[in-house]
């Protein structure tokens, strides 16, 4: 909108944002009661708010889903809303791609997508679906304030007040980043809620942030995303684990660290107590977390080595525990876990010595990727946390000890770690000579080949073989030798030669277990602090609260 100066000359509104959302908000006052939309009708008030083409942000990380919200969404009528432009750091949910073939939306910027990725590369395939770009979470959070700036905001909490207040309890997670991107740029903050009450525990997100709170019809979804059953660890990864333990995290001083989802890490976090504990590392290492409240780190708590554990987000039924262990969490007054994705990317990408994660493919020069063919799982947070951060300035000794060159002017590298075994279930080589990715690429329009981490990023790579010690190679070739070598009988390692093996020793490029002074023999299920999530439960005096499905007593 212009209008007219003094001197008769048109000058530009400065308020076309604010001024387009009082019109649309306007247009439900038939609707809302206050700042509440009826439960009954926040399909109607979708289709009022909404204009085609909106870019709308849809909370649904890799655990927490605004469910509500999102299977609303799918009921809109695509002759009324159409067109939109989804951003959703997760695509968890059968509806969140339900709005694409329904032609509710049609293009998509996004992070990760695990529970959906096969029905997602199909999709991009027909051309059901437009790819704006697969990003890691801090980058989408980033572009939220930049040039991504929503018009919409659908986010979930636990309660909210008649004022729109809102407490998020232990799963907080990117909501508050959604909101401030979407509300201080004059975009619409639609908020579900499990309850509305006249009192909050403590307050997340101020009211001043949120336009319209709706009550859910369920609560919603939360899945136990970070719960590793410790019968399901194999003695092959408690190989693994103890290898890390004592090819790196010994060796390098790791004082503070992030582990990636999974058994393997699972295994290590169950090993610290013992054998960690038979190695005298107590207090010297993996004092300083970055992760979810994994149950498998309970023994490890209460056994005296961990001294805090910043979360991306909360995991079920570690509730009360969490609440009673405050020296440990970030908790509130009230005792629940204050968790927030996007500061804890940020403490794993530069307050952390160690990122250690898996992957489904890894070429001849460590370059890794989970997007494969016929699976488009994206990336999560393991690009901001899996590489070296050059804007790093503080020292630690681990970040020290990756220095390989001296000089006036040098600095460390935070510590990389890949951590797989060479084949998959399926018989499938994780170790190949050219990644699924790149044809990918091709096939999805990508300006460029989804990498998850660059291999020249990457320090360390464990299997069950042993490990690789790629921040000392001096050559590519030196980097592909030491590779190959603990690669198994996979296309990058068939070709190996074995005799090469104790020139690649002497010069530090690898280790096998013998090397690091275990016997393979060791690795067995009865080195684990808990044996099954009962014994977790225990190792917690009862605090823990597994969810049915991992309760097996």
């Amino acid at each position: 909108m212009n209008i007219t100066n003094k001197t008769g000359q048109s000058r530009r509104s400065w308020t076309t944002r604010r001024d387009e959302k009082a019109i649309r908000i306007s247009k439900l006052s038939n609707i809302t009661k206050g700042r509440i939309i009826p439960t009954d009708r926040i399909v109607e008030a979708l289709e009022t708010l909404l204009i085609n083409g909106d870019r709308v942000v849809l909370e649904g990380n890799n655990q927490k889903q605004a469910s509500f919200l999102s299977t609303s969404l799918a009921q809109v009528n695509a002759d009324k809303v159409n067109g939109l432009h989804m951003i959703m750091s997760s695509i968890s949910r059968p509806e969140h791609l339900d709005i694409f073939e329904q032609g509710i939306a049609e293009k998509l910027d996004f992070s990760y997508a695990g529970p959906q990725s096969l029905r997602i590369a199909q999709m991009i395939e027909d051309g059901t679906l437009k790819i704006g770009e697969i990003h890691t979470y801090l980058e989408l959070y980033g572009r939220l304030f930049i040039d991504l700036i929503p018009n919409i905001a659908l986010v979930a909490a636990d309660k909210a007040d008649q004022n729109g207040n809102l407490y998020t309890g232990p799963n907080t997670e990117e909501t508050p980043t959604i909101v401030e991107a979407t509300a201080f740029k004059d975009g619409i903050v639609i908020v579900q809620v499990n309850e509305i009450t006249d009192t909050l525990p403590r307050v997340d997100i101020p009211g001043d942030w949120v336009d319209f709170i709706v009550k859910a019809d369920n609560a919603y979804q939360l899945e136990a995303l970070f719960t590793r059953d410790p019968r399901h660890i194999t003695e092959l990864q408690i190989l693994m684990g103890m290898m890390a333990i004592r090819g790196i995290y010994e060796r390098h001083n790791v004082q503070s660290l992030n582990h990636g989802i999974g058994y393997n890490t699972a295994a290590i976090e169950l090993l610290l107590p013992t054998y960690g504990e038979q190695l005298g590392l107590k207090g010297k290492i993996c004092k300083h977390w970055a992760l979810n409240p994994h149950p498998t780190l309970i023994p490890a708590i209460e056994s005296g080595w961990i001294e805090n554990i910043h979360c991306f987000g909360g995991e079920v039924g570690m509730e009360k525990y969490v609440a009673a262990r405050p020296d440990v969490f970030f908790t509130g007054k009230d005792g629940s876990l204050r968790s927030n994705r996007a500061m804890c990317q940020v403490a794993g990408q530069y307050a952390v010595d160690l990122f250690i994660g898996s992957t489904l493919q890894i070429d001849g020069l460590a370059n890794s990727s989970t997007v494969t063919s016929g699976r488009l799982s994206g990336f999560g947070g393991a690009p901001n946390m899996g590489h070296n951060p050059r804007g790093r300035r503080h020292s630690t000794p681990a970040w020290l000890d990756m220095m390989t060159v001296e000089g006036d002017i040098s600095m460390g590298r935070k510590l990389v770690v890949q951590m797989v075994e060479t084949y998959q279930s399926g018989n499938t080589p994780v170790f190949v000579e050219s990644l699924d990715a790149i044809d990918v690429r091709k096939e999805a329009g990508l300006s460029t080949t989804p990498v998850m981490v660059y291999g020249d990023d990457v320090t360390h790579v464990v299997t069950e073989e042993g490990i690789a010690y790629l921040y000392r190679a001096q050559s590519l070739e030196e980097r592909r030798e030491a590779l190959a070598a603990i690669a198994g009988v996979t296309p990058i390692g068939i070709d190996h030669n074995p005799e090469r093996n104790e020139k690649l020793k002497q010069a530090g490029l690898i280790a096998f277990p013998e090397d690091l002074e275990i016997r393979r023999t060791d690795a067995k299920r009865s080195l684990l602090a808990a044996q099954n999530v009962e014994d977790i439960v225990e190792w917690s005096g009862g605090l823990y609260n597994p969810p049915a499905k991992f309760r097996n007593w």
